[in-house]
């Protein structure tokens, strides 16, 4: 009986162990995950930056920021973000096509969530015609 109890105390003390360190990894907090541009002039590039804080205890590696969609630049931090600490994603929109948009970026990794989805809106105007005199 003395034996069965320590089995059980041993597998219990490795459960509370390994549910303990899958705690202990990267988390996002980003301080917005969807952008809205509103309204913007054709042929013209708009910027937004994503920010976030590492608000887990390992360092938060991103592995990869991709967006959907060719009309669309990601730049973002490629050293660990330590906990605690501030990191961003860069995306750019090319506003070429006369239209509403909804892209998203995928962001990829070592947190306790590894996929991420962002998200920008937006519409594109035709620019109003230059009257020359």
């Amino acid at each position: 009986m003395k034996k069965i109890l320590l089995i059980c105390a041993v597998i219990l003390g490795f459960a509370f162990n390994a549910s303990a360190q899958s705690d202990q990894k990267a988390e996002f907090k980003f301080n917005e995950e969807k952008h809205d541009f509103g309204k913007i002039a054709q042929g013209t590039p708009v910027t937004t930056v994503f920010e976030f804080t590492n608000v887990g205890t390992e360092p938060l590696i991103l592995t990869e920021v991709k967006p959907t969609c060719g009309c669309t630049i990601a730049d973002y931090t490629k050293t660990p973000v330590l906990k605690g600490a501030k990191g961003s994603i860069k995306i750019t929109y090319n506003a070429a096509v006369v239209s509403a948009f909804n892209k998203t970026i995928v962001v990829t990794s070592n947190a306790k969530t590894p996929t991420k989805y962002l998200n920008i809106v937006g519409e594109v105007v035709a620019k109003a015609p230059v009257s020359s005199k």
